[in-house]
């Protein structure tokens, strides 16, 4: 079996799978393009951990594509799958959805308030409106389509006159799995049968095969709320292979040369080792060079469910970050290497390493495969994705969202003192990463944390000062006009501990220097904003203005 690339891969994981596909797939039928496939059950919110699902094949495909090579990237809808249970926590739905248990997800109701005709469209909503942002293309395959219009007719049929065969296969790695898997691999009292109908009066999958004939294809079942009747399967459309035939069939209907799965899926007995072998055996195809990947955390958080509300989507990722970084996030990691997504002070760390990046790259000086990510993440074979005009660092937009409680005027105000020689004269050219680092302030970071300038000079602390610490910040107050740009700003509250102990201002950093600056800076948060440290020193005071810096320093 060919998992593919992945220990002891190089650092352009992308570039490498791209090889790997073009030899395994150099033998398909003229005309034919190279197929990579992704595969997501809208059963919750689609989070951040099945994001990696579709980018690794997404970022595959689209090399392939510079490449010139014909290539289509799959996005199977696993929207027939069973409605498993009703997910905590998710807005417009309660404990009256546990009636539809067993049905499939294109036949529960969506949550209330929805505009989407059922559960299934209602979540593949928001995932499709995410990878359009994100620059994703795809052809998209309903597998309710797929099933109830009969495309897998003669594939259903083959499974079932070999299902001796195929339960020979999986019982080889039964003892391996959880019980309850057995339950779902289509094993059952009255033998083995790798079809599970969906019960055509109440609709669940709770039903048992009892009987069926080769020849004639009629196929009986029972419901376990006490249904049950008999069928032609060769017409029968209600109903479904079980997953660990269904994927390697659709392996070889499809054609597919590359998908990756998480590690649930590549442990003994899992769907990928079974269905290797099932794909070669009975469906006459050949398994995919399939890459395990690694889970994706959010912040400490433990492995994702997305069958659970609550959970940050990517939808909530690009409420606070440009689409361009986050396909980075994807594009710079191997798979089999887990990472997580900053959705807390990390993020302006993470910010601030794309952005020297970016200026590397620019310049020619990144390393191949760091240019080769940065160049991933900003374009497609398609073009160069949407891009902030003047991407100004986004802990300092943060700053500037935050001191100023994101009122325009203000912020404008802000920005254009940065760089007088310069200026930022409309929001827009910061946007949208402006619009990312407001959002990020106002639902990611606690109001504890949240900035907050004294509305007046707080006499007890300016009472108790030491003649040293008076001469500070008389020359910080008489120096801000001089210095009134980000540049500037940062020359001085940097410079003035210099000056107290004689050192020219171009001095490098020594011990003993450092130990000054951290008091000053310290003495400056406490006067300004109350607290020990804030917002960068020169972003605050660009924010708060001269003369009530002025005011609350004197």
């Amino acid at each position: 079996m060919n998992r593919g690339v992945t220990e002891g891969i190089g650092d352009d994981w992308v570039a490498r799978f791209a090889d790997e596909v073009i030899e395994a797939a150099k033998d398909r039928p003229a005309g034919t393009p190279i197929v990579c496939a992704s595969g997501l059950s809208p059963s919750g919110p689609i989070h951040l951990g099945n994001l990696r699902e579709v980018m690794t094949p997404h970022l595959v495909a689209d090399e392939l594509r510079r490449r010139g090579h014909d290539c289509v990237h799959l996005l199977s809808w696993d929207d027939y799958d069973r409605f498993r249970r009703v997910p905590a926590g998710l807005d417009g739905v309660d404990e009256s959805w546990a009636e539809h248990v067993g049905r499939p997800l294109t036949a529960v109701p969506a949550p209330r308030g929805s505009e989407h005709p059922n559960w299934a469209e209602h979540f593949k909503a928001a995932m499709a409106a995410s990878l359009a942002e994100l620059g994703v293309t795809y052809r998209p395959v309903s597998q309710t389509t797929m099933y109830t219009e009969g495309a897998y007719t003669e594939q259903v049929l083959h499974a079932m006159r070999e299902r001796v065969h195929i339960d020979a296969v999986l019982a080889k790695y039964r003892t391996k799995i959880r019980p309850e898997e057995n339950d779902e691999d289509g094993e059952g009292a009255a033998g083995y049968y790798p079809y599970r109908p969906y019960c055509s009066v109440c609709g669940r999958d709770t039903t048992t095969v009892t009987a069926y004939d080769d020849d004639t294809t009629e196929l009986t079942y029972t419901c376990s709320f006490g249904h049950g009747e008999t069928v032609l399967l060769r017409e029968h459309r209600a109903g479904k292979l079980v997953w660990k035939v269904d994927w390697p069939m659709r392996w070889a209907y499809e054609g597919v040369h590359f998908e990756p799965s998480g590690v649930d899926h590549t442990s003994p007995g899992s769907s990928y080792v079974v269905g290797s072998q099932l794909v070669a055996e009975v469906f006459g195809g050949r398994p995919p060079i399939g890459p395990m990947y690694a889970f994706v955390g959010i912040a400490g958080m433990a492995k994702m469910s997305s069958s659970r509300g609550g959970v940050p989507t990517p939808a909530d990722a690009l409420q606070i970050m440009e689409p361009s970084l986050l396909r980075w996030l994807y594009s710079r990691r191997r798979p089999n290497q887990s990472f997580k997504v900053a959705f807390d002070d990390e993020i302006q760390r993470l910010y601030d390493e794309w952005d020297t990046l970016g200026r590397k790259t620019a310049a020619g000086t990144a390393p191949p495969a760091d240019a080769a990510a940065y160049h991933r993440a900003t374009s497609t074979a398609l073009g160069v994705l949407p891009a902030t005009p003047r991407p100004l660092p986004y802990r300092m937009l943060a700053s500037v969202a935050d001191i100023t409680v994101g009122d325009p005027a203000q912020m404008l105000r802000i920005l254009t003192d940065i760089d007088p020689a310069d200026p930022v004269v409309s929001l827009d050219e910061a946007r949208p990463r402006l619009d990312c680092a407001l959002r990020w302030v106002t639902t990611c970071v606690p109001a504890e944390q949240r900035t907050h300038v004294r509305a007046d000079p707080d006499a007890e602390l300016l009472s108790s000062l030491t003649d040293d610490q008076r001469d500070a910040l008389a020359r910080l107050a008489g120096g801000l006009d001089a210095h009134w740009s980000l540049d500037g700003l940062t020359t001085l509250v940097y410079g003035v501990p210099k000056l107290q102990l004689g050192l020219p201002l171009d001095t490098p950093p020594t011990p003993e220097l450092k130990v000054a600056q951290r008091e000053f800076f310290s003495l400056l948060y406490r006067l300004i904003v109350g607290r020990e440290s804030g917002p960068r020193l020169p972003t605050l005071l660009l924010a708060v203005g001269a003369e009530r810096i002025r005011a609350l320093i004197a």
